[in-house]
């Protein structure tokens, strides 16, 4: 068999759903998860694009999907994929399509993408591509996730990450579904910047009114920082319109989970 980091996702259920099922247990055990708009989940192809606050954001994605459709995860950008844990956990998944830093295999990747939603598979794109500080920020979004969605006439489904900024033991997590994007056209430079824009707008508006949580003791300090990768080699200072909330105040604090 061809490797998956070579092929992209291979379905292999039992891994999938061992994967899936811990995901969601330990996201469950460790915060109180939220989720609005489930109606709007995705039942057959289509791009889930989410914001990206945190390492632990494709978890929460797990563990919120539905096992049907099948879906695979667009990443991570590694040149092998047999280097390193984490990858080798993906690998072993067969959930993920990756690429390669160098963007030297953007036609190979596309027919993957392509062949993968044609399959009836749904992919999930961080679009921004990189994680950021600021619980109501969005950083642009890279063209290509319009460009895929376009390519497959599939749409997109904007899936707001709120709460993982910083992360706290039984502190709410909000994952917001918001409505399809239905893909207009074919992928032109002008269908794929108004797709984008249309992307980025709706991740704003799922994002406007959560305030950045306070910092959490020290078990929720190192579980926010402990796999995350800061381009600018590390955690940025909140910006002069961030309000932090203090601990215990999150954003919907004490609600049940979903």
């Amino acid at each position: 068999m061809t490797p998956p980091n070579v092929t992209g996702p291979v379905y292999r259920p039992w891994r999938v759903a061992l994967v899936r099922g811990f995901c969601a247990s330990v996201v469950r055990a460790l915060f109180r998860l939220r989720i609005e708009g489930r109606e709007r989940l995705a039942a057959g192809p289509a791009i889930y694009c989410f914001n990206h606050l945190n390492w632990t954001d494709p978890i929460i994605v797990m563990a919120v999907l539905p096992a049907s459709p099948r879906y695979a995860l667009f990443g991570p950008k590694e040149e092998d994929m047999a280097t390193g844990g984490r990858n080798r956990l993906i690998s072993w998944t067969g959930m993920a399509i990756p690429y390669r830093p160098a963007k030297d295999n953007l036609i190979d990747t596309t027919r993957r993408v392509t062949r993968v939603l044609e399959g009836g598979w749904a992919v999930v794109i961080a679009g921004e591509g990189r994680i950021h500080r600021g619980e109501r920020e969005l950083l642009p979004l890279a063209e290509g996730t319009a460009y895929f969605a376009l390519r497959a006439g599939v749409p997109i489904v904007p899936l707001a990450i709120n709460g993982t900024s910083w992360l706290g033991f039984r502190r709410t997590i909000r994952v917001r579904v918001g409505e399809p994007i239905a893909p207009v056209g074919r992928p032109s430079r002008e269908a794929v910047a108004d797709m984008t824009a249309a992307t980025a707008a709706a991740l704003r508006a799922l994002v406007a009114d959560f305030p950045d949580p306070g910092e959490p003791g020290r078990f929720g300090r190192w579980l926010t920082e402990v796999f995350n990768d800061w381009p600018e080699g590390k955690r940025p200072a909140l910006g002069d319109g961030d309000a932090a909330v203090p601990e215990g105040a999150a954003a919907g604090e004490g609600g049940g989970a979903a």
